[in-house]
Formats: structure tokens, C-alpha cells, sequence
């Protein structure tokens, strides 16, 4: 397999998700910008939409769109889906609630607004992760068992650190007790994030 990134994009919860999976996987990065990959491919060629994540399978097919890559992996890795008889209809219910409300929440942060959109913006994301901060039960959004939702909460948790947005105290230490786990301290070195800003703003030409 093969997965499309850029650094601190929400492709990090697919990277993530690959390692905690045991998954093996080749990683390109991508310029958001010049829409080149590293090895030089025009990534609007292999990839019409022209944002990452993308997955490339062992049978060259290819998954777009973060949720669907992630829903992918919990199927390869069941342990990384909620347990229960409604495990997976869980695991689609926040990851939309991730993807749909939260994520682009934290636009006006990298499309140059004001600072009174940038305000409420804020606002925003701090009422949507006060939604999710209810859920947090025990270590993780769905009590000891770490699912690939949790790697997609970790993600947008460093953006909203980096913007500057005031993250709940439950929040907080659930950042802390996810950012200790092996498969995302791996992840975070390999994207060179270790000591950097949890999200590099020049990077994006769009929303990632």
C-alpha cells in the first residue's frame, strides 16, 4: 500500500491508523501548493480532487476522503473499531461528526480571515469539541480501546492547539495520553513534527 500526505494534514490519522494496524505502507508526500509529490508526480493526475489522504491498495485501486480510509483500516484491523453490536455505526457516527462539522471548522484559520472570523471560528471549534469531550469515556472516545477515530481527534486537537483555541481540560489530557502511544509517536517523527507546529499554515493551498 501506498498513502498521499502532507505533513500534519488529516492524512496523519491515516498514518496513524497504518501503524497501530500493523499495516505495512510506502508513504509519499505531497506539495498542497504545487500539487507535486516528492518523487515528482503531478498528484491532480492521480488524484482529481488534489487533496490527501489517498490510499493506493495492493491491486492499485485507490481510496480517497480520511473517513473512508480510516473505515478501511478498522475493517482490516477490527481492533481499532468499537466494539458492541453498533461498533461500526459508531465509528461512521464520529468520524462524520469529525469530518463534517469539526474539520472545517478550522477554515478561516488557513484561508487568511480577519480576525473577528478568526474569532469566531474559535468559537466554533471550541462548541464542537466541548461536544466531543462528552463522548471521551475512560482513555479514549469509546472508553480503554483506541479506534482510528481517536487518531482523527488527535489530528484536529494539534490544529487547534497550533490556532490557539482553548481546547477542554478533558481534551487536554486525552491529547497527552494519546500523543504517548507508540504508533503516534512514530507517526509525528516520521512527518517531522516531533518539535514543529502542529500545523505548518504554508503548506495548504486548500483545506486539508
Amino acid at each position: 500500500m501506498k498513502l498521499y500526505y502532507a505533513p500534519g494534514a488529516c492524512s496523519l490519522a491515516s498514518r496513524i491508523s497504518l501503524h497501530e494496524a500493523g499495516i505495512a505502507a510506502d508513504f509519499e508526500r505531497v506539495d498542497l501548493k504545487t500539487k507535486i509529490t516528492e518523487r515528482g508526480h503531478n498528484f491532480d493526475v492521480l488524484n482529481p480532487k488534489g487533496y490527501v489522504p489517498m490510499l493506493v491498495l495492493e491491486d492499485w485501486s485507490a481510496v480517497t476522503e480520511n473517513t473512508a480510509i480510516l473505515g478501511f483500516i478498522a475493517d482490516c484491523e477490527p481492533r481499532l473499531m468499537p466494539g458492541g453490536p453498533l461498533g461500526r455505526t459508531r465509528l461512521v457516527e464520529i468520524l462524520s461528526f469529525l469530518s463534517t462539522e469539526l474539520h472545517p471548522a478550522f477554515r478561516p484559520f488557513w484561508n487568511e480571515a480577519n480576525d473577528a472570523e478568526q474569532a469566531r471560528a474559535s468559537k466554533t471549534v471550541v462548541r464542537l469539541l466541548n461536544i466531543v469531550a462528552d463522548q471521551v469515556r475512560e482513555l479514549y472516545l469509546f472508553g480503554p480501546r483506541f479506534t482510528v477515530a481517536d487518531a482523527y481527534l488527535f489530528v484536529l486537537l494539534r490544529w487547534a492547539r497550533t490556532c490557539g483555541v482553548d481546547v477542554p481540560l478533558v481534551l487536554l489530557g486525552y491529547f497527552e495520553r494519546v500523543a504517548e502511544r507508540s504508533a503516534v509517536r512514530q507517526s509525528l517523527a516520521e512527518e517531522g513534527l516531533h518539535d514543529a507546529p502542529a500545523l505548518p499554515h504554508e503548506s495548504y493551498a486548500v483545506l486539508p
